[in-house]
């Protein structure tokens, strides 16, 4: 038995050691697991929908295994990876490189859910034995395998993967859903986001870390989100009222592509995954540079030359006609004219008192500044959507369409700082003109008392240096009731057997004349707007 025990005591070490082992690995297993499964229920959605849409549509060009390399291929689209097309009727592969924001949404939604997950349960089953780093790693990893994968598997099909842009596109937008989805675990911590600004240049980062500085950024980003949301609601605006006027144009174009129940729904499903990226290219449209429709086919609201061969389709169909613009193209400047006024708006309000700011009234400086950062922020954000939004179609005259990224970001930031910057200084004082009016109220008060006091300290210190006497007494009656004491300017009692300085009160000296010292204090109560103050000892 003491054997037994002894063989026991002499293992504890390596039993703690897998003890810690054993609990770290769960962790990490389902992170990988987390992450593989995201992977897996994006791929057999699309899988899911292209195989209803093979089986029921009544002229299959391939069998079942054309289908999965399809839904493989698109999969991969959505992860902004570009395509090759290599069943071209000229025989030369075309690139294909318009990812649908909507199709987008959908592996970064999973990803991020995996990656919250993941923290969330090691917190609740292992107490946070496995940190956020771990978590993330293995989310990252598991879906990247499964990614590589179906890369491989794509590579076989008609579709085909464009390998830079999956290799570059697919592990980046991964990392930041998993990188979100960890730090939304985490509660959101502004302690993340300053390790990432304290990397920015001295002087950068004097603007961004502080109290101060991170309400002027929270303002800015505020801001710049809600005019960001104005663009695409403009935009989309847009794209509805011009399906509306082309409507008919528009049926005819759903019905030409396909007669069949199936391939119509199919189009149909298309418009929709397709329809984040047409609001897009209708922001584009309302700030200026608008979009292209093939090399030197360019659409905006001073003029408009689509190509002529356009394939036909519901959404291209909204495109207004060539030619100059008119009075109803060029009231689209109305969107981003809303979205400056908001992003003016919303940095005004938060630099007043009353606002969402670091709780103090900004100057006008201040608030110019938040509004210009504001403006570049929103212009980025519209750059990077435009930028998404886009992409090639083929060689040739296809090879650009949709929206040039740099134009737009030009666009947005003229009218976001053009327009936000002078709303924001205007809404700041509207705001404001309360607590200025006290203010400067406030400040002739304070200049007016302390004027009163210089005076009064002037007036003692003249008195106090001079000689006393009548001019002492004639002073303190000259001050208002209750302002000064009645002895406020009496002199200091001299020395035992000194005497005062110029004329001598009446009697030899002040502790001699008893009926002199009551005949003064008797004058002092009797002076008008004077109390009776108590007699010196």
């Amino acid at each position: 038995m003491a054997g037994v025990i002894q063989m026991t005591v002499r293992r504890s070490p390596l039993s703690s050691l897998l003890t810690r082992l054993r609990d770290r690995s769960p962790g990490l297993a389902a992170s990988l697991l987390g992450g593989a499964v995201a992977a897996g229920l994006g791929l057999g959605s699309l899988a899911v929908l292209v195989m209803v849409l093979w089986i029921s549509s009544p002229y299959p060009d391939s069998g079942p295994g054309g289908a999965l390399h399809v839904a493989a291929a698109l999969w991969l689209l959505a992860h902004g990876a570009e395509l090759v097309r290599t069943d071209t009727l000229s025989g030369v592969p075309a690139p294909v490189g318009v990812t649908p924001l909507l199709l987008l949404a959908l592996p970064v939604w999973l990803v991020h859910r995996a990656a919250r997950d993941a923290v969330e349960g090691d917190e609740e089953e292992a107490a946070g034995a496995v940190s956020g780093r771990t978590a993330w790693a293995g989310v990252v990893v598991g879906y990247l395998a499964v990614g590589a994968a179906v890369a491989v598997y794509a590579a076989g099909g008609v579709l085909r993967p464009d390998w830079v842009w999956t290799g570059v596109w697919v592990p980046l937008v991964v990392a930041g859903a998993a990188g979100a989805g960890v730090w939304t675990a985490y509660g959101r911590p502004r302690d993340a986001v300053d390790e990432v600004l304290i990397l920015m240049p001295a002087g950068a980062r004097r603007l961004c870390v502080g109290a101060q500085a991170r309400a002027r950024l929270d303002a800015a980003a505020r801001a710049a989100g809600a005019g960001v949301a104005v663009l695409l609601g403009g935009g989309a605006l847009l794209l509805a009222a011009s399906l509306v006027w082309h409507g008919g144009a528009a049926r005819a174009s759903f019905l030409q592509l396909t007669e069949g129940l199936s391939g119509q729904f199919a189009v149909l499903l298309l418009c929709l995954v397709l329809m984040p990226n047409a609001a897009v290219w209708g922001a584009a449209y309302a700030l200026g540079p608008g979009f292209s429709l093939g090399a030197g086919h360019v659409v905006g609201p001073l003029s408009s030359s689509p190509a002529s061969l356009l394939p036909p389709f519901p959404l291209l169909a909204a495109v207004p006609d060539a030619g100059a613009g008119t009075p109803v193209n060029w009231a689209a400047g109305v969107v981003p004219v809303v979205a400056g006024v908001t992003v003016g708006w919303f940095v005004g309000r938060a630099g007043s008192a009353e606002g969402d700011g670091d709780g103090a009234v900004w100057s006008r400086g201040r608030t110019a500044g938040v509004a210009s950062a504001a403006g570049v922020l929103c212009a980025g954000g519209a750059a990077g959507l435009a930028a998404m939004a886009g992409g090639a179609l083929g060689v040739g005259a296809l090879a650009g369409f949709g929206p040039m990224w740099w134009q737009v970001g030009a666009a947005a930031l003229a009218w976001g700082v053009g327009v936000g910057v002078p709303v924001a200084v205007g809404v700041r004082g509207w705001r404001c003109r309360g607590v200025e009016r006290e203010a400067r109220v406030g400040k002739r008060r304070a200049g007016a008392a302390g004027e009163e006091g210089r005076r009064r300290w002037a007036l003692r210190r003249k008195e106090s240096e001079g000689t006393p006497g009548e001019g002492v007494e004639e002073a303190v009656y000259r001050e208002d009731a209750g302002s000064l004491e009645p002895y406020d300017f009496l002199p200091v009692e001299p020395e035992p057997g000194g005497s005062w300085p110029g004329d001598s009160w009446p009697g030899d000296s002040w502790p001699g004349d008893d009926s002199a010292r009551e005949a003064r204090w008797a004058a002092l109560r009797e002076a008008p707007g004077r109390g009776d103050g108590p007699e010196p000892l």
